[in-house]
């Protein structure tokens, strides 16, 4: 790893600073360290709301199953999330992959995304409850997720799913784990993704880049963090040449051939230019990919600070690429 002196920092844009706040309060009260995994683990659970609470009085069902896991694993628990009322016998389906640096947090981190969309565009949601490092190293959770895909695609018919609609979505390594399902998906002739939603992934585990070393101790998911994610995840194995890419997606040297992919990130966060060099090469790949890069946001802007104009837009332009990838129109006017 590199000792330059940090370079200084994205300013964020003053609208979002409370949220930023809120979010290092709530979120990241105890800084991540491999001393600390488990103490933030205990944290977690007590700011992320059980299934039931999340939908309440919502007009959507929700079940939990047991789907068979990789090969020689364990099954993999999935909740499924759908309306109550469909208006499509065959409706789009998204494989949800909750966040937290591939070390934390539940499936139940991730609904809330799944339950908007299913109210907003009828979608069937399959929420991953994946395996976490350090006690699982990987490739352990992203060939979780990828079994929970071959699973939901086997059975799109009888959860009502049109498999030629079925994408990936998550957010920071719930992104980077869905570019990875991606990646396998390609590799081994699985299933045919409609697209990957890849909300500030977690794509690198280098942790080399300008902007990673902008917010070393800084912002929300800084450099210390993700350095302690990423050691546990890849233990000696991390920044050697045999690093698989369906674990670090930025690993791989080949980017062609994947399902069109939505990539979005703060300007002021650690992944903002590993993301943008993803996006790059998909490009140069021949690939599909629409790239967002926010003016002055940290990471993770949109859900914690809803009301900033940034915000806003951010939020319009994901729903439009949903829209077109998914061939389908909202419910209800956007907000």
């Amino acid at each position: 790893m590199t000792t330059d002196a940090a370079p200084t920092p994205v300013p964020y844009d003053p609208a979002l600073e409370p949220g930023l706040a809120a979010f290092l309060e709530l979120v990241e009260r105890i800084p991540l360290r491999a001393d600390t995994i488990l103490a933030n683990r205990a944290h977690f659970a007590t700011i992320i709301p059980p299934i039931e609470a999340q939908i309440g009085e919502l007009p959507l069902d929700f079940e939990h199953r047991r789907v068979p896991g990789p090969a020689g694993a364990p099954e993999v628990e999935v909740t499924v999330i759908r309306p109550r009322e469909r208006a499509e016998a065959a409706a789009p389906g998204v494989l949800g992959i909750h966040g937290g640096g591939l070390v934390l947090g539940t499936r139940f981190f991730g609904t809330p995304e799944l339950i908007e969309l299913a109210l907003r565009y009828g979608t069937v949601g399959v929420a991953v409850e994946y395996r976490l490092a350090p006690e699982h190293p990987g490739p352990a959770a992203v060939e979780d997720c990828y079994a929970a895909l071959e699973w939901f695609a086997a059975h799109a018919g009888q959860l009502g799913v049109d498999p030629e609609r079925i994408i990936v979505s998550g957010a920071s390594a719930g992104g980077g784990l869905s570019a990875g399902v991606s990646l396998l998906a390609r590799e081994r002739g699985g299933p045919r993704l409609a697209g990957q939603l890849l909300n500030c992934p977690m794509l690198d585990d280098r942790n080399e880049t300008v902007s990673s070393r902008q917010y070393d101790g800084i912002g929300a998911w800084d450099r210390n963090n993700n350095d302690t994610a990423w050691t546990a995840v890849l233990g000696e194995r991390r920044f050697g040449d045999d690093v698989a890419p369906a674990v670090a997606p930025a690993r791989a040297a080949e980017l062609g051939g994947l399902p069109p992919a939505y990539l979005e990130v703060g300007a002021a966060e650690v992944f903002r230019d590993e993301t943008v060099d993803y996006a790059t090469r998909i490009w140069a790949a021949g690939g599909q990919a629409e790239l967002h890069v926010w003016a002055g946001a940290y990471h993770g802007f949109s859900g914690f600070s809803p009301d900033a104009i940034v915000s806003r837009a951010a939020n319009e332009v994901r729903d439009s690429w949903l829209r077109r990838i998914l061939g389908v129109e909202p419910s209800e006017p956007s907000p």
